[in-house]
């Protein structure tokens, strides 16, 4: 398994996605890789008259999710680092995308809810978008 030396595992609140982490801990396990998290903070922007830019989710529980996340890994002994990034709402995938090419990633793992192919193009899935546009092998966990 010499071809996972990095990893990026793309984090969010679900269970799926610590799902992906232990997925990501078992292969960097194997593989002796580090594992790189990114959590992508979607902001809504309001162009209205009044309006701002508002984050969808708390400061507080991002930063609890990725103690939790790397605390896991470096249980395991994994090599571990994380970074927060920030995007408009809808945008995560790039940003994931982005995050696999700045750390040379070979495969990027992440969870996914399951939802069917037109529910992922109706509601844009995150998971979706990254299969069909990284450069790198990507693990979805369901």
């Amino acid at each position: 398994m010499e071809a996972f030396k990095t990893l990026l595992v793309a984090v969010d609140q679900s269970e799926q996605s610590n799902r992906a982490v232990g997925a990501a801990r078992d292969l960097a396990g194997v593989s002796g890789g580090s594992v790189r998290l990114v959590h992508v903070r979607e902001q809504q922007v309001i162009r209205a008259k009044g309006g701002g830019i508002f984050d969808v989710e708390e400061p507080e529980d991002v930063d609890q999710l990725l103690k939790e996340d790397i605390a896991v890994l470096k249980e395991a002994g994994i090599s571990v680092s994380a970074e927060l990034r920030h995007a408009q709402l809808g945008g995560a995938a790039s940003q994931i995308i982005a995050a696999a090419k700045e750390s040379s990633a070979d495969v990027i793992v992440m969870g996914s809810r399951g939802r069917s192919e037109l529910a992922a193009l109706l509601l844009g899935s995150t998971a979706y978008k990254v299969l069909h546009l990284a450069d790198c092998p990507v693990l979805v966990v369901h």
